[in-house]
């Protein structure tokens, strides 16, 4: 219990933080300190009839490899006149987590890489405070081209890349998937309705499913440079998020 809390401590510390919005609850007796979670309401998850396939690492490997290949220079939607690389995705082809944001920034297209501007530090001090380092997750994002001006992806966009991303978790076969932001997790939820309705604060915070796959939906770490304070509901998700690997193997 010190070393969960100790954690939870640096891990604010790191971030900035100068107070902790706490509650102390009796528990079956006993006096536990748990960081306040909001209400969640219950949303159907929809069923998908085609599982994930588990590969050796060889054979995701060589997936991932064939994948990229078929990918190509990519020109089959017009964000491609306007990218400097195209975003595959990187880290463990073996990964148990996998993290899935939305689309590259000016960064990310500048290095041909996911998650490394700002928004990308903060993701990677998350991950290492959950005792893990980069190498060990794979990253990727719903679509693999930079939009102009960062603006959300449109339909059509996300249409066409999602596929490949579909490959890649196929080829992964994560215990875990983590989407990052409203985009993502309304994406692969096959979330039916006008995006602007949906809620990622609402959403957060409870497993859903993607082809067999539990998926923990959470803040997209630029959001959280821009409200702070939801840092600790992010921490909250990551650690249901390693509780759940925990029982995977028991």
């Amino acid at each position: 219990m010190q070393d969960s809390v100790k954690c939870v401590l640096e891990f604010y510390r790191e971030l900035g933080f100068e107070s902790l919005p706490l509650n102390y609850s009796n528990i079956k007796g006993s006096n536990k300190l748990r960081v306040a979670s909001n209400e969640l309401k219950d949303e159907k998850e929809p069923e998908d009839p085609s599982p994930v396939t588990r590969y050796s690492l060889p054979d995701k490997e060589d997936a991932l490899r064939a994948l990229r290949e078929d990918i190509g220079d990519c020109r089959r939607c017009k964000l491609s006149k306007g990218r400097t690389h195209l975003v595959f995705g990187e880290g463990d082809a073996n990964a148990r987590i996998m993290f899935i944001g939305e689309a590259p920034g000016r960064e990310e297209d500048v290095q041909g890489r996911p998650f490394v501007g700002d928004a990308g530090r903060l993701l990677t001090k998350l991950i290492e405070k959950m005792g893990l380092k980069r190498t060990d997750v794979y990253i990727a994002n719903i679509i693999k081209c930079r939009p102009p001006m960062n603006r959300d992806p449109l339909d059509d966009e996300m249409a066409t890349c999602f596929p490949f991303l579909d490959r890649q978790i196929e080829a992964i076969a994560p215990q875990i998937i983590v989407s990052l932001g409203k985009i993502s997790t309304y994406t692969l939820l096959g979330i039916k309705g006008p995006l602007s309705s949906f809620s990622i604060s609402r959403t957060r915070g409870k497993f859903h499913e993607y082809k067999g796959i539990p998926v923990m939906p959470t803040f997209h770490p630029a959001y959280l440079l821009r409200n702070p304070k939801d840092k600790w509901l992010t921490w909250d998700d990551a650690q249901a998020v390693l509780k759940k690997l925990s029982n995977n193997y028991k």
